[in-house]
């Protein structure tokens, strides 16, 4: 059992180093994608709520002043970078396509656990790099940040992308029915734009929706983690993010481990 435990180990340790080497590669590619264009995307939503106070004239929106709204975006940004995974759902996805899928179903591993660990990999080699600007930023700025909460925000974030990670297994899975299927991850990624808050804190939601989306787990993504740095929200609300995502890891789990293997038996029957 521990000999099995430690291969497995070794084995996903060994497909994110893949990652964390193959895009270090590319440093310029790198250099934009960790820096860049997390920059670029908090600069906008920063002149966006600066120009949204600026045009309702009033210190606070729904209890809060603008340097809370101010930091949220500098955070929802780099937590958002972390909480996606289009670049990898689009290559597993091209994987079964293309057929290029024969040459992993046949080695000894799992093709979720294959392009989990990569994702993993690539995401934290880049957090290292990219979360030092929004730290800097709220220091120097004097922004709303409690600086001890980032590691347990960025855990819980780390482990909703293993959630996401999950769904976009359970599209791959559709695949081996479908032709074409990219517009199914434009779709997802245009609804947890919205669900995750990364477009605008849920809580300026009216009630009822408020409370129900904030419970959903898809909030882990960006809301509760940034909520939880800049003091919106408590640890209570942290607590009941894993236990939603947890919940949602076992449905999602299961329901894309039945479309895998019946889209599996299926392609092998046609002799692909």
């Amino acid at each position: 059992m521990k000999k099995s435990f430690a291969v497995f180990l070794k084995r996903n340790l060994a497909f994110a180093k893949l990652a964390i080497v193959t895009n270090l590669e590319y440093r310029l590619n790198y250099f934009v994608d960790a820096i860049v264009q997390p920059i670029m995307t908090t600069g906008i939503e920063i002149l966006l709520w600066l120009g949204v106070f600026a045009g309702t004239h009033s210190v606070t929106i729904n209890g809060f002043g603008k340097d809370f709204y101010l930091s949220y975006a500098l955070w929802a940004a780099f937590f958002a970078r972390i909480a996606t995974s289009w670049m990898y759902e689009f290559r597993m996805i091209e994987e079964v396509s293309s057929g290029t899928i024969n040459s992993l179903i046949v080695r000894p591993m799992g093709f979720y656990e294959y392009y989990l660990s990569q994702l993993l990999g690539y995401k934290f080699i880049t957090t290292i790099i990219s979360m030092i600007i929004p730290i800097i930023a709220s220091y120097y700025f004097k922004l709303p940040c409690i600086y001890e909460r980032i590691p347990l925000a960025s855990l819980l974030c780390f482990y909703y992308l293993i959630l996401v990670h999950t769904i976009s297994f359970l599209v791959c899975s559709v695949a081996f029915h479908l032709t074409k299927i990219s517009s199914f991850t434009v779709a997802k990624n245009l609804m947890l734009w919205i669900l995750t808050g990364e477009l605008f804190p849920l809580d300026l939601i009216p009630q009822p929706w408020r409370s129900q989306l904030i419970s959903l787990p898809f909030a882990s993504g960006v809301y509760l983690p940034v909520g939880y740095i800049s003091g919106r929200v408590d640890h209570s609300y942290m607590v009941h993010g894993f236990i939603s995502v947890t919940i949602a890891l076992v449905i999602l789990n299961l329901i894309a481990s039945w479309l895998w293997k019946i889209g599996l038996r299926s392609y092998s029957g046609t002799g692909a």
